[in-house]
């Protein structure tokens, strides 16, 4: 019995949808990333003009910022289907091409991780990302032959958290490239007004300003945390949302005002009351706070970063001056100030 490595979503039929849908599903709906929506209206604009299919595209940046929502965008806005997958589940070459050889014409393949494919199977892209040609090798040893299958011309669509881990020769098959950024609280806030409506809730203003400043500028913290205030609001609160509510409601997830949650703050103790402020490497962190290195290194420690909180240096990470204020702490000593 073989699994499959991928799925297939269809825009060229109705979805059945079983919740309601939060994901923008076109660009004009799509909120921040001005820049690299408006290089991807006039790269869609042109392709359909032409009748031909859309460049390959590479979209790198933080978990949550709208990666995969821009994949299906994409698929909509050429009415073509999308078939997704991603890096882990592409173990071997032979997985990879039992993938494209299912795709039809215009379709619009979607890996995400890319950054996590075998080594040997990023170079068995390579000659369909070109030329749409796949390169099969039949039987083993002295009767061994190569023969060429021609591939429908399709889009490959890559996602990653890490560029840095994707080769050179892999990145440079891209005809486009962009990075997500981090949003501003007032693009949130845009963002969280139409999930609000969307879900048909009546949020004060105050309300949906506070979940944004607190959302960590992603999208998808943002909405996780609406649902959550909706949630509390209708058990605790007869389903009024006030900024007096979200507050006691994010004060339960222990979310403060700046968007750091437990394992943030976790991870600014452990350098300052174990470390005295450090530096401290990314592995003995990992292991005092008891979370995966790649997860502290890809989720948390970046809006760390940016926040002005930690610091990485050649010998690990040091906590700064905010760090230690915001924590109620002095420098030098172990006891809160």
């Amino acid at each position: 019995m073989t699994t499959k490595t991928y799925i297939e979503s269809s825009f060229c039929q109705e979805d059945e949808v079983f919740e309601v849908p939060l994901r923008p599903q076109g660009l004009a709906d799509f909120a921040g990333q001005e820049s690299i929506c408006e290089r991807l209206e006039v790269m869609i604009g042109a392709a359909k003009q032409r009748n031909e299919v859309l460049g390959h595209c590479l979209f790198s940046g933080p978990p949550g910022l709208g990666k995969t929502t821009l994949a299906n965008i994409l698929a909509k806005a050429m009415g073509t289907n999308i078939i997704i997958t991603s890096g882990p589940l592409i173990e071997k070459a032979g997985d990879l091409a039992g993938v494209l050889t299912n795709l039809k014409e215009g379709d619009i393949l979607f890996i995400d991780e890319l950054h996590r494919l075998q080594s040997n199977v990023e170079e068995y892209l390579y000659p369909p990302m070109e030329d749409f040609v796949l390169d099969l090798m039949i039987d083993k040893g002295a009767n061994a032959r190569s023969i060429q299958l021609k591939l429908p011309k399709f889009t490959l669509v890559g996602a990653t958290t890490r560029t840095g881990m994707i080769t050179s020769p892999l990145r440079s098959r891209f005809a486009f490239s962009g990075r997500l950024d981090y949003y501003e609280p007032k693009v949130l806030e845009k963002i969280l007004n139409r999930t609000a409506r969307i879900l048909n809730m009546n949020v004060e203003e105050d309300g949906i300003a506070e979940i944004a400043r607190r959302s960590r500028g992603t999208p998808r913290i943002a909405n996780h945390l609406l649902r959550w205030v909706r949630d509390y609001a209708q058990m605790r609160a007869n389903n009024m949302i006030s900024q007096t509510v979200v507050n006691k409601a994010l004060e339960m997830l222990a979310i403060d005002q700046l968007g750091f949650d437990e394992i943030d703050k976790r991870i600014l103790e452990i350098i300052i009351d174990h470390y005295d402020g450090g530096p401290v490497g990314l592995n003995t962190l990992a292991v005092a706070i008891g979370e995966d290195k790649n997860t502290l290194e890809e989720v948390h420690e970046p809006y760390l970063i940016m926040q002005g909180f930690i610091k990485r240096t050649p010998r690990g990470r040091v906590a700064t001056d905010s760090a230690y204020k915001h924590l109620g702490k002095s420098k030098g000593r172990m006891e809160n100030s």
